[in-house]
């Protein structure tokens, strides 16, 4: 086991220069008795991540995931724990030094199935609930993950990614030819792909022709009775290969055990990479026969059977084509094969959805202006109630008697902690303080919610974070914000990788506004930014930050802007329509219209925001490349290799552009990260250069 430090090197090395002394200053203003300190990064390294809350069948414990990071390595480790639910002195049951995650309770309560690479290629293991060694499950070739229980606990179904035209074989000679395919490719020293249709990569890895299928194995007394048997074979995928379509385990045991209903990908499978119609199939596991149960051409999801087998409960989307669609909760009648929407009017977007014991309510997470609360829905459907209030929610998981709704809560000012509450929402209390010890000698401010008029009068939230020790008689320097999605928000939530409070805590005040596209504020609100990337949004987002320029504490002469994905993009809109800000940080953030179409690998979302650049006129119209003759603003870019989302020449030719005009520019590139900075050592540089940017451009008039 590797030794996990709570906080490792130096614990003040991303306090620079001018912003130490200027947070040193804003502490002074504080009560001398207030001996807490600002945020700093090692601190978000000495964080405890918890995850993943599953509660036990006799309802009296909670298995839960703690990541935690190791600087030293650069890679983080995750464990399992168990807690009481009714409180107590949590436990670790499980010690790698590498990933034991996705915790599932057998049946019985005796076991827990979860994934983990500690043999260093992911399998499924099975370990005591009452401690001991982990027992390994599976010794498949193309690793094993999401492990699922069937109810009588005889079997656990889980995904493995598999070469499709060896899928129908039995499973030694599929595995024996997978695992000879797999070697060769990588013994060979010859690295090229040959590749004939789209989606050839996702995110940050290369797909290489492989299918993700559901796979089911029997196991009695802690082993494996068997070999695995893909019960999903041919060439499609058993569950979304975007995390767009994912709410979790999109795969489910039927009640008597006898099916299993899935999350098949778009076909035909030349077309996948524009499609969005994912179906819902079931798969009889004694005969093999499968059986399409949706044929709605948008999405459907994460099937989940009712306790007593009448229904099946999923998530689905209404528009063909359209990655950010409002998604409903509907009802699928085994019997008569019937679907209902459960959530008719319910005007925001259904999450992880958890069936109430009795089978008569669910209960699922969906955003509401800027935060997540709990929210509850009986079968009758359209009568969807908020349970808990505030903060995100997320993760919910019910105990066996009904009484008590688990979930992960988090804020802006707190990472996530297991909490309960009834299943009314009364009683709200943590099960876990992990990170109290931590957050105890630590200065923050509460963040604040504004609302204020942006384009059309249209109502925007923003939430405002501002430095230790803030003092309303000063000054400060602002950073500006914007998301990315865009279709998503600035909630009242936690972040590893940009989080406000390490970056007030330099010093600045932050300004996170909610504009157009942002969820949570109506699907009417979401839909308003497709095709119009850079007018009412824009819009929105100077009003905001004429709201900010009117607050005393805010120094107009010293803003600076920062964005990732859309909000990068959102950069290099700034870039050619205003001069508002000394200086701009774009991560990951499209540049060219035109070469980011040929280039991403989910097509429909470039199709439905700005439509196909030989079909669609005005394609290109908000395209940042087009303005590039204004581009003046000094401006510091962070692009990443692996980021198939957002190519790398996105970040190349934004660069290219700025030095060739002679606008100050820097470029932080990262060979071996995706979309995000994952890698703690690489985090660390990322702010580094990130701070060290922001003060040379934000430093007081006359400080060296």
């Amino acid at each position: 086991m590797i030794h996990k430090s709570s906080r490792t090197g130096c614990r003040h090395c991303l306090r620079l220069g001018w912003l130490s002394v200027l947070a040193a200053a804003s502490l002074g203003a504080a009560s001398g008795a207030d001996r807490a300190r600002p945020l700093e990064f090692d601190d978000l390294l000495g964080i405890q991540r918890l995850s993943d809350p599953q509660v036990s069948p006799d309802g009296h414990s909670i298995a839960y995931v703690v990541t935690r990071a190791d600087k030293a390595e650069n890679r983080t480790d995750s464990d399992i724990w168990l807690a009481p639910l009714a409180g107590g002195e949590p436990r670790q049951l499980t010690a790698s030094p590498k990933h034991d995650r996705h915790p599932r309770w057998s049946p019985d309560g005796k076991w827990i199935a979860f994934e983990s690479n500690r043999g260093g290629s992911f399998q499924i293991y099975l370990i005591a609930a009452d401690g001991g060694e982990a027992r390994q499950v599976t010794t498949i070739s193309t690793e094993a993950t999401q492990p699922v229980w069937s109810p009588d606990g005889r079997r656990v179904a889980f995904v493995s990614a598999v070469f499709p035209e060896f899928s129908e074989k039995p499973f030694k000679e599929s595995d024996e030819l997978n695992k000879k395919k797999l070697d060769e490719r990588e013994k060979s020293k010859t690295k090229a792909r040959l590749i004939s249709r789209l989606l050839y990569r996702h995110w940050d890895s290369w797909v290489d022709d492989k299918r993700q299928h559901l796979f089911v194995v029997s196991v009695t007394n802690g082993a494996a009775t068997d070999d695995p048997r893909d019960v999903t074979p041919g060439d499609r995928d058993a569950v979304p290969t975007s995390t767009t379509f994912s709410a979790g385990d999109d795969f489910a045991f039927s009640p008597d055990g006898k099916k299993l209903a899935y999350t098949a990908t778009p076909v035909p499978a030349r077309e996948e990479a524009w499609l969005t119609n994912h179906d819902l199939y079931e798969v009889d596991l004694d005969t093999g026969e499968r059986r399409q149960l949706t044929t709605n051409p948008a999405a459907d999801a994460f099937p989940r059977y009712s306790p007593d087998g009448k229904w099946i409960a999923y998530r689905a989307q209404s528009r063909a084509g359209f990655e950010a669609d409002r998604w409903q909760l509907m009802l699928y009648d085994r019997a008569g094969g019937q679907t209902r929407s459960l959530t008719p009017h319910f005007d925001s977007w259904v999450e992880t959805v958890v069936w109430a014991p009795d089978s008569r309510a669910l209960y699922f997470d969906a955003e509401e202006k800027a935060v997540k609360p709990l929210w509850s829905v009986t079968i009758n459907g359209n009568d969807a109630r908020k349970v808990v209030d505030k903060e995100v929610n997320a993760e919910p998981a019910v105990s066996p008697d009904g009484k008590t709704i688990v979930f992960a809560r988090q804020s802006l000012s707190r990472p996530a902690e297991i909490f309960r509450a009834s299943a009314g929402g009364d009683g709200l209390q943590p099960v876990t303080r992990a990170n109290d010890a931590l957050f105890a000698g630590i200065s923050m401010v509460e963040p604040e919610s504004v609302w204020y008029a942006g384009a059309g009068g249209a109502q925007i939230q923003m939430w405002i974070v501002k430095p230790p020790g803030f003092d309303p008689a000063k000054t400060y320097p602002l950073v500006f914000w914007v998301h990315g999605g865009p279709q998503g928000a600035f909630m009242d939530a936690w972040s590893y990788r940009w989080n406000p409070q390490l970056w007030a805590a330099q010093g600045y005040v932050l300004a996170l506004p909610n504009p157009r596209g942002s969820s949570g504020f109506g699907q009417k609100f979401v839909d308003e930014i497709s095709h119009d990337w850079g007018g009412q949004v824009f819009a929105d987002l100077l009003a905001g930050l004429e709201y900010m320029e009117k607050q005393r504490y805010v120094d107009g002469s010293r803003m600076a802007a920062a964005g990732a994905s859309y909000g990068g993009y959102m950069m290099n809109w700034f870039q050619g329509h205003t001069t508002k800000f000394k200086t701009l940080v774009t991560h990951c953030g499209v540049f060219n219209f035109q070469t980011m179409y040929g280039c991403t690998e989910e097509l429909w979302f470039d199709e439905w925001e700005h439509g196909i650049p030989w079909e669609t006129p005005g394609f290109d119209k908000f395209s940042p490349d087009r303005f590039a003759g204004e581009f003046k603003t000094p401006n510091l870019i962070i692009h990443n290799e692996l980021d198939f989302r957002v190519p790398i020449g996105q970040g190349l030719s934004l660069f290219t552009t700025l030095q060739r005009k002679g606008v100050p520019s820097k470029l932080l590139y990262f060979p071996d990260e995706g979309h995000w900075v994952l890698k703690p050592q690489n985090s660390e540089l990322w702010h580094r250069t990130i701070f060290e940017w922001l003060a040379q451009y934000l430093k007081p008039e006359g400080t060296k």
